[in-house]
């Protein structure tokens, strides 16, 4: 089992930055990626970025590409999700995801893993 915690979230206006930060716990060498995603209301959960553990191979979400950078210290088992000129369409829940079993870099899918946060509320205003 492999727990996972974010945090970071919070309320920030048009255009600033957030750091988002997901540590996780648990049998975590055997997680081969992590990922991020997020639901805002009344919409499905859409993939954001991921990242390969060993490697550090990285793939994102054509809203976010050149604007947020997905990190990953696997010393100390976390998972950074860096939002810069943020919109109010980046409003959502954040969640951050453990993939065991996935096959390359590119984890856009919710059943490409296997244990997943809580959620970190983010909200942009205008």
């Amino acid at each position: 089992q492999v727990q996972l915690v974010e945090s970071g979230g919070r309320l920030v206006q048009a255009g600033d930055s957030l750091r988002l930060s997901c540590v996780a716990s648990g049998r975590t060498f055997e997680m081969y990626a992590m990922g991020w995603f997020r639901q805002a209301p009344g919409k499905e959960r859409e993939f954001v970025a991921d990242i390969v553990r060993r490697g550090g191979s990285t793939y994102y979400a054509n809203s976010v590409k050149g604007r947020f950078t997905i990190s990953i210290d696997n010393a100390k088992n976390t998972v950074m999700l860096q939002m810069n000129s943020l919109k109010p369409e980046d409003t959502a829940v954040y969640y951050c995801a453990a993939s065991q079993y996935g096959l390359g870099h590119v984890l856009v899918d919710v059943n490409d893993y296997d244990y997943w946060g809580q959620g970190t509320q983010v909200t942009v205003s205008s």
